[in-house]
């Protein structure tokens, strides 16, 4: 099922932090009106696109998606399948930045209250996302220049600093949270993401269409006469 751009509001007199909880209270209810069905869909449409977006790494890092998230399990299994090595988030005190292998479903567990389930083997420290040839990240929306508007924890913000330079990074989202027509909010320690992962397609930000379209049409906002006030 195909849906429009998600609508979300200008945010310009906001503080940046008060704004991206504005836009994450948003996705998030767009979220919820998604079926079990249609997220099984999309889940199996991502796993689809994902195996063609990391071609052959040898070692991808990944995430266990939450119920309303795009569904990256059976991109985790597809991976796992194949012979992929797959590394999972372990949120450790304080949501320390560290790893664990992926082993298949019925290892997987919530370990503490309000945390994505996570893998129970050997633990690695958060610089072993550098041992990744591709990531895969989670967002809740991406814009044209791939800023990424996170769940609020800047847990994936460290972690991206630490990857191997020249490592491709992908964020994954619904269509509808693919963003032309307003920058998301962003500050100095935001990392964007230089290509996506969605149900439909996956792409490279530079260059895109996606891109450029909403570009043009920033810069020729920019570049119009200001309107006339009506006459009453």
């Amino acid at each position: 099922m195909h849906r429009t751009q998600l609508a979300l509001p200008r945010t310009d007199g906001y503080e940046t932090e008060d704004a991206k909880q504005v836009l994450r209270l948003i996705v998030r209810e767009s979220r919820t009106q998604r079926s079990e069905g249609e997220r099984a869909r999309a889940g199996r449409a991502l796993a689809a696109n994902g195996l063609e977006a990391v071609g052959d790494a040898a070692c991808v890092a990944a995430y266990v998606s939450r119920s309303t998230e795009p569904d990256s399990l059976p991109l985790l299994e597809a991976l796992r399948e194949r012979g992929t090595r797959v590394l999972l988030p372990v949120l450790g005190p304080g949501l320390n930045r560290e790893w664990a292998e992926y082993r298949g479903t019925d290892d997987l567990a919530v370990r503490a209250p309000g945390r994505p389930p996570e893998p129970s083997g050997p633990v690695l420290p958060g610089e072993a996302v550098a041992e990744a040839d591709v990531v895969v990240a989670p967002a809740l929306a991406i814009d044209a220049v791939g800023t990424r508007l996170g769940q609020g924890g800047g847990w994936y913000d460290r972690v991206l600093k630490l990857v191997r330079p020249g490592t491709q990074v992908f964020g994954m989202v619904f269509d509808e949270e693919l963003i032309a027509d307003v920058l998301l909010p962003a500050d100095e320690h935001d990392v964007a993401v230089p290509a996506v992962i969605t149900p439909e397609r996956w792409f490279l930000l530079e260059g895109s269409r996606f891109q450029n379209d909403a570009l043009a049409g920033q810069a020729s906002a920019l570049h119009s006469p200001p309107k006339q006030p009506t006459e009453l």
